[in-house]
């Protein structure tokens, strides 16, 4: 890489890990760039899913008092989350690259959709629960850790929008503030990205500058996105989140 190309990339970092802690979506800045340095798809991919890992771990800190009180939530569906992330990460160097091209808009559609729709949604969940006098399951039962996981495979195979995917199904599923699910979001993320890269450093090709260059970015923006992220309202957050979701679907398109 030149100098202005490792800036380019460095910044792209910063932006990713920002936004991934916010929102998610970060690998939709990184990825173009790695692309535009020169670097094939999935050396891409892979290195971007290695470099993304301190920017999860530092948004996940960022953001450990509203994790407070839900480790027993958090280590059921990072399990889902580790078994889907693996899977992804096995499925990218199995299939071809645009195996997931005409899906990917899709989910992210429907979980923009579930993210408008969420505050409609768990008030009917409330209702239909107080009606049935049924217990509330704090971690969501098994639909939730279902879908988690499917959406993990996802995250394993591209990363791309697996925020928003994951917000969406918590959103509607458990009766939590949009605050502390972001914060699990950040933990499941983390996870998806390093068992993803662990499984990467076996048996495909990084490009170390990439990675080393998203990685001290990522970081320091995961603590920009946690200090933007925690003052934001429910509502400027849901909005973030479809604003950000709308770029993401546009530019999976137009790939």
């Amino acid at each position: 890489m030149t100098i202005w190309e490792m800036l380019a990339v460095f910044v792209a970092g910063i932006g990713a890990g920002t936004i991934n802690t916010i929102v998610g979506s970060g690998t939709l800045i990184t990825f173009p760039v790695l692309l535009a340095t020169g670097l094939p798809p999935v050396t891409a991919t892979v290195s971007n899913a290695l470099g993304l890992i301190p920017g999860s771990v530092s948004g996940a800190i960022g953001y450990r008092a509203e994790l407070a009180g839900q480790s027993r939530r958090v280590l059921k569906l990072a399990v889902g989350a580790l078994v889907g992330g693996f899977t992804g990460a096995t499925l990218l160097l199995a299939l071809p690259s645009t195996a997931f091209e005409t899906i990917v808009p899709i989910l992210v559609t429907l979980a923009l959709v579930l993210v408008i729709l969420q505050p409609r949604i768990s008030r009917a969940v409330q209702r239909r629960r107080e009606r049935d006098g049924g217990p509330v399951r704090a971690d969501g039962g098994p639909l939730l850790f279902t879908g988690l996981m499917l959406a993990s495979v996802y995250g394993g195979y591209f990363t791309a929008a697996q925020g928003i995917i994951y917000l969406s199904l918590m959103g509607m599923l458990l009766d939590d503030t949009m605050q502390r699910l972001n914060a699990v979001k950040n933990v499941l993320a983390a996870v998806v990205n390093s068992v993803a890269a662990l499984f990467f450093l076996f048996v495909a090709d990084f490009d170390w500058t990439a990675v080393v260059l998203i990685a001290v970015g990522s970081a320091l923006g995961g603590q920009i996105g946690a200090t933007i992220g925690r003052r934001l309202s429910p509502t400027v957050l849901r909005a973030l989140i479809v604003v950000v979701g709308t770029v993401a679907i546009v530019q999976l398109l137009l790939r």
